[in-house]
């Protein structure tokens, strides 16, 4: 039996967007100043990359194949969100109000791209395994359609899980409103707003959040310490050196996405604050995505 009387229990028909419309007016102005300028730069970083991988015939490996991939992936999480969170900073208090289908769907657009880019990762880390552990082999190994059929089976994979969990929310009765106290149209901050036993769909929000970064994030470190221990007894200073960038480039990357990722969702819904999950997820969609393009330019030469 719910403890909440069934006429309460609502569909609403649209949320409203609370994000920061809380704070100060002048704060969020000065907000809006800052990441404006971040927004932009993260559009044109990726997009350079981008383009120099399609169009450049030196970067057409598989390390720059899922490169690019990456890039793409973060100029889609940016144009998913970040607009919108740009735009509740300029509003009048109270909110943005959006239909019940666009929450949905930039839900689900979220969970498949944060699911696809853990993935990717993992896929990015076989690369390098490959050509670091395995060079002579590596040509004849990562061929260009086990790299189409990696990035597709990421893709799936996010993909399937996005419908999964979007389903599994948005199919439960509402009983405490709309107002998403978030950025954006989070798993959490929609889920605390169901009523009756949600248990179940915490738990497999839970479950999910846990394999799908637990298990890449392990084989990443799997790999990576084989690499290391592979790269400290080669010989070859310069060689050496490129290899070991390279690695920590895609290292630091993975640690940035799969360390935010965990303190948002790897957690239970009970006693956690949306405050701090706003604040780490002003970080995760503004900064990592700007961080990623200058960490590969920096650490690789040939970009």
């Amino acid at each position: 039996m719910s403890p909440w009387p069934e006429s309460n229990w609502t569909a609403p028909q649209e949320f409203v967007i609370l994000g920061f419309s809380g704070w100060p007016q002048g704060l969020q102005q000065l907000l809006f100043a800052f990441l404006l300028p971040l927004y932009l730069a993260t559009l044109a970083g990726n997009l350079l990359i981008l383009g120099l991988a399609v169009v450049d015939p030196a970067l057409h490996t598989p390390m720059y194949f899922f490169l690019g991939a990456l890039s793409t992936v973060e100029v889609a999480y940016t144009l998913v969100l970040t607009p919108h969170m740009l735009a509740g900073f300029l509003l009048p208090p109270g909110g943005q109000a959006v239909a019940r289908s666009t929450c949905a769907a930039q839900m689900g657009l979220f969970v498949a791209l944060g699911g696809s880019e853990s993935l990717l990762l993992a896929a990015m880390a076989l690369d390098r395994y490959l050509a670091i552990c395995r060079p002579l082999h590596y040509p004849q190994l990562m061929t260009t359609g086990l790299c189409w059929c990696l990035l597709a089976s990421c893709c799936a994979g996010g993909s399937i899980l996005a419908l999964g969990l979007t389903t599994a929310i948005f199919q439960l009765p509402f009983c405490q409103g709309g107002s998403v106290n978030h950025v954006f149209c989070d798993l959490p901050a929609v889920l605390v707003l169901a009523c009756g036993n949600h248990q179940l769909q915490e738990r497999v929000l839970l479950a999910a959040c846990l394999l799908l970064l637990m298990l890449p994030l392990a084989l990443i470190l799997l790999s990576y310490t084989r690499m290391l221990v592979v790269i400290l007894g080669a010989g070859g200073c310069a060689g050496r050196r490129k290899a070991f960038n390279t690695m920590v480039s895609h290292l630091t990357v993975a640690v940035l996405h799969y360390g935010c990722a965990t303190a948002m969702y790897a957690r239970p819904l009970s006693g956690r604050s949306l405050e701090e999950d706003k604040l780490i997820s002003l970080i995760y969609i503004s900064l990592t995505p700007l961080l990623y393009p200058t960490i590969y330019t920096l650490r690789n030469r040939d970009v």
